[in-house]
């Protein structure tokens, strides 16, 4: 704690970071590890792995999902979501100004309807009235009909179009996937996990805007069309989930499925203007000790030395004060609100530990409740860093999502339509199944 104080002192008189995280010198290419550049002098840490793979199977061909749904948002904040099927020319309706609305979703006040009761005669002041009263409907702010069908098939290791993609939230690194990364890639998979910039190995520029939710999208971004196969999947942790629906709506044709865990409600991201992560950055340093502490006991559902040692292992929250804060105070995401989310077409399987104290499971359960495929799965014994504490549960439903697909079912046959006469005439001449003869009759004869 002194000297982290001091430390944070020296921050604040000579006005450079504490400290700075570097590439280690550890990261071989003959290890998994790459180093790419995205930008000129903004360079990644990737631990990218291609198995070797003896048997090359064909993909199956897996089930067609249609997705026909209607997203209307309203001035008011309210959202409808309508998942139209095949009659859902039907269910429109002609509205007095000509417009076409779903029945859901049209709203009429009834202050607006001057009518009387069935028994009562209008005057005749109030015949056109009558006649034709006044409904007053809310125009929608903002409406977006999805129609398209995707064909979701099994994900094998064995299949050499499919790459799995690991992106970890604020504080974190790729050594947080440790175990998956191991476990994927001995089965066949082909595995991408990126470091974010300023964590892990990744270089920390010292500016706040290299940290902006879109500065950090963009990195994602170039890092997937790099790696990117013809199949993909896309694993995000807390604040990597933003960057995974993100990937999602630049590459809706390349996804083929997403993993959510804990990754919170489908909210627009937005700095907190109250927050122990606006105090200055030495001052921060100095209370580093105990945000580590503060982290360990709402990220971990114990907190026993096992946890601890996790938690410097794998360097699940080793960063510098100066990123933390540039991290936090640059999560603005104004368009990431439940209308993008709405509009993902991606089968999304979310990943919740019970005990996690930093994303309530509410906000899980309304991320399910939009997503048009969404599958929630509570843990319960793991808490916000999930695949630290449980990772053989975490690796066996992964693998048993990649493996799933969709049932497609055959179309229900037509019956041939028949004249009634014709009909009757079928039935005359068919042939009565002889009676089961009883064995008291048998007995008799």
């Amino acid at each position: 704690m002194l000297t982290s104080f001091i430390e944070g002192l020296l921050c604040c008189l000579t006005s450079k970071p504490a400290n700075t995280v570097v590439p280690v010198e550890t990261s071989e290419p003959a290890d998994g590890y790459e180093f790419v550049e995205v930008k000129p002098g903004r360079v990644l840490r990737v631990r990218h792995i291609i198995p070797d793979r003896p048997v090359v199977e064909e993909p199956s061909l897996g089930g067609i999902v249609s997705c026909k749904r209607k997203i209307t948002v309203y001035r008011n904040g309210q959202l409808f979501i309508e998942n139209l099927g095949e009659r859902a020319s039907a269910e429109l309706k002609t509205c007095q100004n000509g417009e076409t609305e779903p029945n859901s979703t049209v709203e009429v006040e009834l202050t607006d309807c001057q009518t009387g009761s069935a028994g009562e005669t209008p005057a005749a002041g109030q015949a056109e009235q009558t006649q034709q009263p006044r409904k007053r409907r809310r125009k929608p702010k903002r409406s977006v009909v999805i129609d398209c069908e995707r064909r979701i098939s099994s994900c094998k290791g064995t299949h050499a179009d499919v790459a799995l993609f690991f992106i970890h939230g604020v504080g974190g690194s790729l050594d947080i996937w440790g175990s998956q990364l191991d476990f994927f890639s001995r089965l066949g998979y082909e595995v991408i996990a990126p470091d974010l910039a300023g964590h892990g190995a990744s270089s920390s520029p010292h500016i706040t805007a290299a940290y902006t939710f879109y500065a950090l999208a963009e990195d994602m971004r170039l890092i997937f069309k790099r790696y990117a196969k013809k199949r993909n999947i896309l694993i995000g942790h807390s604040y990597g989930v933003s960057f995974c629906t993100f990937l999602a709506h630049e590459f809706p044709d390349q996804i083929h499925k997403m993993v959510m865990i804990n990754g919170g409600g489908p909210t627009a991201l937005e700095p907190s203007l109250c927050s122990i992560f606006n105090l200055p950055t030495c001052v921060l340093h100095c209370l580093s000790p105990l945000l580590a502490w503060s982290f360990l006991k709402a990220g971990f559902a114990r907190q026993g030395s096992r946890e601890k040692q996790l938690l410097k292992e794998y360097n699940a929250f080793n960063v510098s004060s100066f990123v933390l804060r540039a991290m936090m105070s640059g999560q603005y995401w104004p368009e990431g609100d439940e209308v993008y989310h709405a509009e993902l077409t991606v089968p999304v399987l979310l990943v919740h530990g019970m005990h996690d104290k930093f994303v309530p499971v509410e906000e899980d359960q309304r991320m399910t409740e939009i997503l048009l495929m969404a599958f929630l799965k509570v843990l319960e014994d793991g808490s916000h860093m999930v695949m630290l504490e449980c990772p053989e549960t975490v690796n066996t439903l992964l693998h048993e999502y990649f493996l799933w697909e969709p049932v497609t079912l055959p179309p229900p046959k037509k019956e041939p339509k028949t004249r009634p006469e014709t009909a009757k005439a079928q039935t005359d001449n068919i042939i009565p199944e002889p009676a089961k003869v009883r064995p008291a009759t048998a007995r008799q004869n």
